[in-house]
């Protein structure tokens, strides 16, 4: 491969191998690209790269991705490599047909690439719904707020974070890996997202706190390395939870990613974030990051509805200007 056509393969390689080490959709990939490249470039080096940085990545080749999603990707390298070149790569092929023996599980897996150089690697169910529950999947809401908590270090820094609805915990090994909290809570209610979610915090080689005790419990807990933050899984079901059992985990920051699905949601979690608003009398409002998507225009109007409610509450049971929950 001459040099500029390195030059150039090196900008499409990074694209294609985030792209599918996160399983995002082949309509994400930058497929007009690398036919450009494919017609410019006389040997197979490119989509030997490529398959190098997807199929064959080592994280792949470890914690390996949905049988389908790479069945899928390798199908249409082939034909973008069919409609360019009349020979046949033998690579691609091999690969495929391996995947094609392959059967598929309930499990697979996700990584996403940090700046820093590490990964997130995520265990999920091959099925949107599975158990009765959505949350044993990742959602675009909590890659939103992974990127933004990354971009945003000194939101989280040193501070105990509680995060409301974990799923399969893509947001928080995010931050627990980039922000330096020193304290950091994932929650959920459904058991087997629990068991999932505990799982992949161990897989990302972050060690769990035998419970959910508070972190003013733990008299080490000043001294405890901020690079490695205290890890705790919490079941927590919005409904039921109490203001002394919320009052006890003292966050200083509370997130939340695409937990806003339906209009009965919205209103636990209002109720929630006023729980704990109320319940902190000798310590200031935590912050709040709520990501989500619009599915309804409705479910949106009446999220920012009943949080405007509840932020005149708390500015008029405080009397303070300067407790706010954002």
């Amino acid at each position: 491969m001459a040099p500029e056509e390195s030059a150039e393969a090196g900008s499409l390689l990074p694209s294609f191998e985030r792209r599918f080490l996160a399983a995002r959709t082949l309509r994400s990939f930058p497929w007009q690209s690398l036919e450009e490249k494919l017609r410019d470039s006389s040997g197979p080096e490119l989509l030997l790269n490529i398959l190098q940085k997807t199929v064959k990545h080592p994280l792949c080749v470890k914690h390996p991705p949905s049988v389908k999603y790479a069945r899928c990707f390798l199908s249409e390298l082939i034909r973008k490599h069919e409609a360019v070149h009349t020979e046949p790569l033998d690579e691609l092929y091999e690969a495929l047909a391996e995947v094609l023996m392959a059967e598929e599980p309930t499990q697979c897996h996700r990584s996403y690439l940090l700046p820093s150089g590490d990964s997130v690697t995520l265990s999920e169910s091959t099925a949107i719904i599975s158990h009765g529950t959505t949350g044993l999947v990742t959602w675009d809401a909590a890659l939103y707020l992974a990127e933004w908590a990354i971009e945003n270090p000194a939101a989280f820094a040193h501070r105990t974070v509680l995060e409301l609805g974990s799923g399969a915990g893509l947001t928080g090994l995010a931050i627990c890996k980039t922000c330096c909290p020193s304290t950091y809570v994932f929650s959920d209610c459904h058991s087997c997202v629990l068991e999932q979610l505990r799982g992949n915090i161990l897989l990302n080689g972050l060690s769990l706190e035998p419970d959910t005790t508070a972190p003013e419990r733990h008299p080490g807990h000043n001294a405890h390395d901020a690079e490695s933050p205290r890890v705790t899984v919490a079941q927590l079901d919005w409904d039921v939870v109490t203001a002394p059992e919320l009052a006890a985990f003292r966050p200083d920051v509370i997130i939340a990613a695409d937990v806003l699905y339906c209009p009965e949601t919205v209103v636990s979690l209002v109720r929630v974030l006023q729980r704990l608003s109320a319940c902190l009398k000798d310590q200031q409002a935590p912050d709040a990051y709520i990501a989500f998507t619009v599915r309804s225009p409705e479910t949106c109007w009446l999220f920012t509805s009943e949080l405007e409610s509840l932020l005149s509450l708390v500015s008029t049971a405080k009397n303070d200007d300067e407790h706010n929950l954002l």
